[in-house]
């Protein structure tokens, strides 16, 4: 049969897919926002947050992060419980009885959930990195849990094959503790300046280094030793690049993003971790959409005789060891044990076999 586009039936599906996906997660974020206030009420009253900024800055920025994260499991939750509801009345019977076959009754499926992708895509990548930027100002300026004060045993590769060691980094005065500087250059150490601190300028962008010492090494590793009590110097290096952990990452956008990630891999820097998780996150969390909606409509579309629930039960365990599977893949990045393009795509790899598994078995 020629196919002539969408039909009638085909719009029938794709607006309940779309409306009970929409209803069904804005009600949960409202609840989740009701829940949310009461556990951070203290925190808000404490620090006298005021009530435009805790609407607008906070929770208007909060809402599309949430249903962004989480909406593979509402498409999956969404197409199994309206379908069971076609399947119970009979409605799937009827048309597949008209000569539609399975896998064209599929079509306005895989329509709508491309659609929830690649919206999900767009928002992650340019979106909600953004509203993140807020959110994130937000909390550190209001909310006593997500402080960031000091950081420790940070080693960086910057360009020229220069490196800086520190022993730790403090927020409150922006100064870096036992710091280290080497040169590199030319395969071999050609200068070495230690200072007992090293504080950051936010204004001008200078390193003030204090009771320092250099060695300048010769080609027969002979060294020259000068020392000073204060020497300013500027580096490749900010305060920001000391707390780049996961919360500041997400508000990078798609180019900023893998600028990081370049800067990163160049110094060496251990945290890149964080930044590959986030980019491969950005990308399989839409595709999960589509993995879980033929997993969903092939689960509902045989009549049991439990009726609805027994479908709703099986997939909502089987989409929630999903969603546990792709947060306990990134264990296997932060330990090394694979890297990112491959542990948070396993998720994805093992649950589309399954889907095609039971695709393939649902028309019979």
């Amino acid at each position: 049969m020629k196919f002539q586009g969408l039909q009638k039936l085909d719009w029938y599906i794709i607006r309940k897919f779309l409306t009970t996906f929409f209803v069904s997660i804005a009600v949960l974020a409202v609840v989740v926002v009701i829940f949310d206030v009461s556990e951070k009420i203290d925190d808000f009253i404490k620090k006298e947050a005021p009530l435009k900024e805790i609407i607008f800055d906070y929770y208007l920025n909060f809402i599309p992060y949430f249903m962004n994260m989480y909406s593979p499991m509402f498409v999956f939750l969404t197409v199994i419980f309206f379908t069971s509801k076609m399947t119970q009345d009979s409605e799937v019977i009827a048309i597949l009885s008209g000569g539609i076959s399975y896998h064209r009754f599929a079509l306005p499926y895989l329509v709508s959930a491309c659609f929830i992708a690649l919206l999900s895509l767009e928002l992650g990548q340019w979106v909600i990195p953004h509203a993140n930027g807020t959110k994130v100002d937000f909390e550190q300026k209001y909310n006593s849990w997500r402080k960031v004060k000091m950081g420790h045993d940070m080693h960086y590769k910057l360009e020229n094959d220069h490196f800086v060691y520190l022993e730790s980094f403090s927020a409150y005065n922006n100064t870096a503790y036992n710091f280290t500087l080497e040169d590199l250059s030319g395969g071999r150490m050609r200068s070495k300046i230690s200072a007992e601190s090293a504080q950051y300028d936010t204004v001008s962008g200078v390193w003030h280094l204090r009771n320092w010492t250099r060695r300048d090494y010769d080609e027969g590793m002979r060294d020259k030793i000068t020392s000073g009590r204060q020497m300013d110097t500027t580096l490749s290096l900010t305060r920001d690049d000391f707390f780049l952990n996961k919360f500041t990452i997400q508000r990078l956008n798609k180019r900023e993003l893998n600028q990081l990630i370049q800067t990163q891999k160049m110094r060496g820097d251990a945290s890149v971790k964080n930044a590959l998780i986030e980019k491969n996150n950005r990308y399989s969390l839409p595709f999960s959409t589509i993995i879980l909606t033929i997993i969903g409509l092939s689960l509902s579309t045989r009549k049991k005789r439990g009726g609805m629930g027994w479908n709703l039960a099986a997939g909502t365990a089987l989409g929630f060891s999903y969603i546990l599977f792709m947060q306990f893949s990134e264990m296997f990045v932060i330990t090394d044990t694979l890297p990112a393009s491959v542990a948070i795509w396993l998720p994805n790899y093992l649950y589309t076999a399954i889907a095609i598994f039971l695709y393939v078995k649902a028309p019979k």
